[in-house]
């Protein structure tokens, strides 16, 4: 089943973060990994991954460096800031009550968690 752009856009800018916290990452491996980690649900394509990571740059989220690869390749990492963490943060927890709720509605009043 295919999911609807509009649910998956909002979230980009956090699933990014968060891959972000765990460690410096270059825009490819980026897509990479958010599409094996969601089963391709997150295809991002360069063209919509680089803007988001212009913007979080813009707004001292995340800074970026970069770093001669290998094959003597030069890539740009990306590094999320102080800042970029405690929105992280905000955002994680702004869609645990969201989802919560949302799944409290479908479940028709009950919250079932399902595995």
């Amino acid at each position: 089943m295919a999911i609807d752009k509009s649910l998956l856009t909002g979230s980009t800018t956090t699933l990014i973060l968060k891959l972000l916290e765990e460690k410096d990452m270059y825009g490819y491996e980026m897509i990479e990994t958010l599409a094996e980690r969601s089963n391709h649900t997150f295809d991002l394509k360069s063209g919509t991954l680089y803007p988001i990571l212009h913007s979080l740059e813009k707004n001292d989220y995340v800074e970026s460096y970069e770093e001669r690869a290998g094959n003597d390749r030069i890539r740009k990492y990306y590094h999320i800031t102080d800042k970029g963490r405690t929105v992280l943060n905000e955002k994680h927890e702004e869609w645990n009550i969201y989802s919560s709720a949302v799944n409290k509605i479908l479940n028709g009043g009950n919250y079932y968690v399902t595995e």
